[in-house]
């Protein structure tokens, strides 16, 4: 199905880009996704920026319980995600981060 849409079949989250970047112009700047394969889905996604991920959330009102969290590359980045409905897009945030471990130090006796 998605071989065949149109631009005009992504116009919603499109839309909801030019408004979100409106009223949230102040906000840190995400990567933007809008696929053809979720046609209502607008991503915005934050890479090493968990403040920005945050900043966003509270602007879009979506409740702390509401992001979800897990981790991928062996443990070594955490993911956080959540989705709004808003303008008549599916918003979703998605943040990722590295989890810093403290380095192991040992000496000898």
């Amino acid at each position: 199905m998605s071989e065949n849409l149109t631009l005009d079949d992504v116009a919603v989250p499109l839309r909801t880009l030019r408004l979100l970047a409106s009223d949230f112009g102040h906000l840190p700047a995400p990567t933007v996704s809008i696929s053809p394969i979720y046609p209502e889905r607008l991503e915005l996604a934050f890479h090493d920026d968990l403040p920005g991920f945050e900043m966003w959330r509270e602007a879009l009102g979506i409740v702390p319980d509401a992001v979800t969290y897990r981790e991928q590359s062996d443990g070594r980045t955490r993911v956080l995600r959540a989705s709004v409905d808003h303008a008549g897009s599916v918003v979703r945030l998605t943040a990722y981060a590295d989890i810093v471990t403290p380095a192991l130090t040992g000496g000898a006796s």
